[in-house]
C-alpha cells in the first residue's frame, strides 16, 4: 500500500536506444502522474546529464538514482547538481592508469569520442562526462581478457556492472541499492520497475512489479526466480515502456499505490 513509485532506466528503455526520444511514453507520464505515483530516473548517467530531462518532465518531489545506483539525488537537490566530490572517480581512473588494460574510458575521450559512440550532440556529451562516481566505457581486448580484467578491478574494491551499451566501474552502489534508500524516504510504496540490461536486473527483481524492456542492441536479460510477476515486453523503448506502464496501471487496484495525504 502507499505511493506508486516506478523507477525507470533511461537508455533503451525510456529512452530509444538510437534518438534518446522519449516522447511515446508521454501519455503513460501523464497518467503516472494523475494516479500521484512518483517516477523515479535510474540511470547510468550523471546528475548534470540527468537534470534537463528530470525538469522537461516535471518529475518533482521524486528524486534521481544517479552513475549506475552509486548515488541519489533528492528533488531539492536538482536544481543545484554540480560535479562535487570527485575522489571516487579519480581513484578510480587511477587504478585504470595502474593496470593499463586495453579498456577505454569516458575520462580517455575527449567530448568529441564521448559523442561519437554515444550518439549523444556535443552539449549532452559534456554533461556525460561530468562524472562524479563511475567510469563507463568500451572494453577493447579479447573477450576472454575480460574475466582478468574484473578480478584485477575487485582486488582495488571496483566492480564492473555490464548495462545496455557501457561497462561501468565503480566502488559499489547499485540501483536496487538505491532504490531502498528512495524507499525510506517515500514509502511505504508498491513500486514498478522498468529495464532493459543486466544492470537493471537486481531492480527489476526486487519491485513488487518488474518490467523487462525488449533489447535488441545488447544481451537482454534471462529468466529471473520471480519471473511470474515479471512482465516482458514485444516493443523495444519508450514504445513499450508506454505499453506496459498503461498495463499495470489497469491491473493495479486504485487504491494500491495512491498517494498518501
Amino acid at each position: 500500500m502507499g505511493r506508486l513509485i516506478v523507477f525507470s532506466d533511461l537508455d533503451g528503455t525510456l529512452l530509444d536506444h538510437d534518438t534518446y526520444d522519449f516522447s511515446p511514453a508521454l501519455p503513460a507520464i501523464a497518467r503516472l502522474k494523475e494516479r500521484g505515483a512518483l517516477l523515479v530516473l535510474a540511470s547510468s548517467k550523471t546528475a548534470r546529464e540527468m537534470s534537463p530531462l528530470y525538469k522537461a518532465l516535471d518529475l518533482s518531489p521524486a528524486p534521481m538514482i544517479v552513475e549506475n545506483g552509486a548515488s541519489f539525488v533528492r528533488a531539492e537537490q536538482v536544481a543545484g547538481v554540480s560535479v562535487g566530490e570527485m575522489d571516487s572517480y579519480h581513484k578510480i581512473r587511477m587504478v585504470l592508469a595502474q593496470l593499463q588494460a586495453p579498456f577505454q574510458g569516458f575520462g580517455d575521450m575527449t567530448v568529441a569520442e564521448v559523442s561519437a559512440v554515444t550518439g549523444l550532440p556535443t552539449e549532452a556529451a559534456t554533461l556525460a562526462k561530468a562524472r562524479q562516481f563511475t567510469e563507463p566505457g568500451l572494453w577493447q581486448g579479447a573477450p576472454d581478457a575480460l574475466p582478468a580484467f574484473e578480478t584485477a578491478l575487485a582486488e582495488h574494491g571496483i566492480s564492473a556492472r555490464h548495462g545496455g551499451r557501457f561497462l561501468t566501474l565503480s566502488f559499489g552502489g547499485t540501483k536496487a541499492g538505491q532504490m531502498a534508500q528512495v524507499l525510506k524516504d517515500h514509502g511505504p510504496a508498491t513500486t514498478i520497475a522498468l529495464g532493459d540490461a543486466p544492470n537493471d536486473a537486481e531492480m527489476i527483481a526486487t519491485a513488487d512489479y518488474g518490467v523487462v524492456i525488449r533489447n535488441d542492441h545488447g544481451p537482454g536479460l534471462p529468466a529471473f526466480e520471480t519471473e511470474d510477476r515479471i512482465l516482458r515486453t514485444s516493443l523495444p523503448g519508450p514504445t513499450g515502456w508506454a505499453d506496459a506502464v498503461m498495463r499495470l496501471l489497469d491491473q493495479i487496484p486504485k487504491d494500491e499505490g495512491a498517494r498518501l495525504g
